[in-house]
């Protein structure tokens, strides 16, 4: 069965984020039940590498590889690249608030309110 388009990225990413260190690729095809090629996942590693999202250091022959940042840091910078995308950053920002929750407005006014002082 073939996997849609990043869910391996993400897989790797959540193995990467779960780990207590960082992991070369032999582990990582391990975790990962053994059933992947040693290549396919040396590329998933490399190429969150590339985007920026693992970091790697030589261990050995191989590199290990450990996540830049948690989830939720991921996540925001997600959010930023794609509000850096557009010319119209006003309308954009309102346009995420208005359709936010109540519970998640309520939350965003408090984040807000704690960064001012």
């Amino acid at each position: 069965m073939r996997r849609r388009s990043g869910e391996l990225e993400s897989e790797v990413l959540a193995a990467l984020w779960a780990a207590d260190g960082a992991m070369t690729p032999a582990q990582m095809q391990a975790e990962l039940g053994g059933t992947l090629a040693y290549t396919t996942v040396v590329t998933i590693l490399s190429r969150l590498h590339d985007k920026g999202v693992a970091a790697r250091e030589r261990q050995g022959r191989a590199y290990a590889y450990s996540p830049v940042q948690d989830e939720p840091g991921l996540a925001a910078s997600r959010m930023r690249k794609l509000l850096d995308a557009e010319p119209d950053r006003r309308t954009v920002l309102a346009r995420f608030v208005t359709d936010l929750s109540e519970e998640d407005e309520v939350l965003l006014r408090q984040l807000l309110a704690d960064s001012d002082g």
